[in-house]
């Protein structure tokens, strides 16, 4: 057996204090790094909004008129939050099935308002008229108004997020 096989390695001091300050700078770096990283991550990995939005309560509606509702809804994309209001208006003939319209004319985004004493749903930007169950009557509209999913639990009305 030679002398090789006996040898035991030694480190000097200049590479232990190279490995030292290595080992502490890695501490460092994780322990400003992993707060980073949740800060960048955080907004992504956080589970989105409800695909629902409360309108309101059921008892709000008359029965053969359009009853408007307004909703706030928020919405986050990353670190930004941004509000937003919905208005649609709901119909029922029965009380049990709702029909939820948007109050955007199909023309070119104006709102419409119902006008009870003609029963129907009138645009101001270009004379667009609309039918009390939202399709088009007159006026340049290409398409009746966008309609909502909608969903009733405990008395409360739901419409879909994203129409």
């Amino acid at each position: 057996m030679g002398e090789s096989d006996n040898k035991e390695e030694k480190i000097n001091r200049s590479d232990f204090m190279k490995a030292t300050i290595a080992g502490i700078g890695g501490l460092i770096g994780i322990a400003y790094g992993l707060p980073a990283v949740a800060y960048v991550i955080g907004p992504a990995a956080k589970q989105g909004s409800s695909d629902w939005i409360q309108l309101g309560s059921v008892n709000k509606i008359e029965m053969n008129t359009p009853t408007l509702f307004k909703a706030v809804v928020e919405t986050q994309t990353g670190w930004i939050k941004s509000e937003e209001e919905i208005s649609a208006y709901v119909l029922t003939e029965n009380g049990q099935d709702y029909i939820v319209m948007s109050n955007v004319c199909t023309h070119l985004g104006c709102r419409v308002r119902w006008v009870a004493e003609q029963g129907e749903f009138f645009c101001p930007c270009h004379n667009g008229v609309f039918s009390r169950d939202g399709s088009v009557v007159s006026g340049p509209p290409p398409r009746p108004l966008d309609r909502f999913e909608s969903k009733v639990e405990a008395g409360i009305l739901y419409v879909k997020r994203g129409g």
